[in-house]
């Protein structure tokens, strides 16, 4: 198994990120560095981060419903929570993509680097559904706008799935996953958002689960992510 993937399977991190690792110097194997990240290991050739040996632990893949002021990163060096301490697992998780602190709902969390790099790659367009409470009421030529793709300073955005659910209520499917995206075209229509949740990634939807609560994927959901991701 090539090295980034073997880093990605022992949960140390995703496999775009273990090549960071890789390229610079925190990883060794038998004790002498390694930089490249396609080197071929297995259990038995020593693979080290920062001088700890590692090797593929059982994968897990939970989903979270997020709170508001909790911050989606593996390590939150200020006071708020981190969605890691929300999941009672002795695994390294590390959340799947990234949901503002301001923003609520839907999160998964994993070990499993492939999947994760396969959920949030932007060739793959895994849809990730949200539900924007506005702070003025939204006409359909706003509508039309965001299916359409909207202008945003970093490009235009690619056609979004809209469906109206109240006055100053929407919910909006888009396939990309740029920085505070839904917040920034809901913006370019003239308006803005007052409470953003996300309640679909791919097949998975939040459901009933409860604000902080958590549960272990089963092995029929991750079978259908797994497709959702193409594969």
């Amino acid at each position: 198994m090539r090295l980034a993937k073997y880093l990605a399977h022992s949960g140390v991190a995703s496999r775009r990120a273990s090549e960071g690792l890789i390229a610079s110097g925190r990883v060794t194997i038998a004790g002498a560095v390694v930089t490249d990240p396609a080197r071929d290991v297995d259990e038995t050739s020593g693979v080290a981060v920062d001088g700890r040996v590692v090797g593929p632990e059982p994968r897990e893949t939970w989903i979270l419903n997020k709170p508001l002021n909790v911050t989606s990163t593996a390590d939150e060096p200020g006071r708020r929570r981190a969605v890691t301490d929300l999941v009672a697992t002795e695994r390294r998780l590390y959340p799947v993509g990234r949901l503002d602190a301001d923003s609520t709902g839907l999160i998964l969390l994993t070990n499993d680097g492939e999947l994760a790099n396969l959920l949030t790659h932007p060739r793959y367009g895994v849809p990730k559904a949200y539900r924007a409470r506005l702070t003025g009421p939204i006409g359909e030529r706003e509508i039309e706008r965001l299916r359409d793709g909207v202008e945003l300073d970093d490009g235009p955005t690619a056609p979004a799935e809209v469906r109206r659910r109240g006055d100053r209520e929407v919910e909006i499917t888009i396939r990309e996953g740029r920085n505070r995206q839904v917040r920034r075209m809901i913006e370019r229509v003239g308006n803005r958002v007052a409470a953003l949740e996300r309640v679909r990634f791919g097949s998975l939807e939040l459901g009933d689960l409860g604000t902080g609560e958590s549960r272990r994927l089963s092995r029929s959901e991750l079978k259908r992510l797994w497709k959702d991701a193409g594969r």
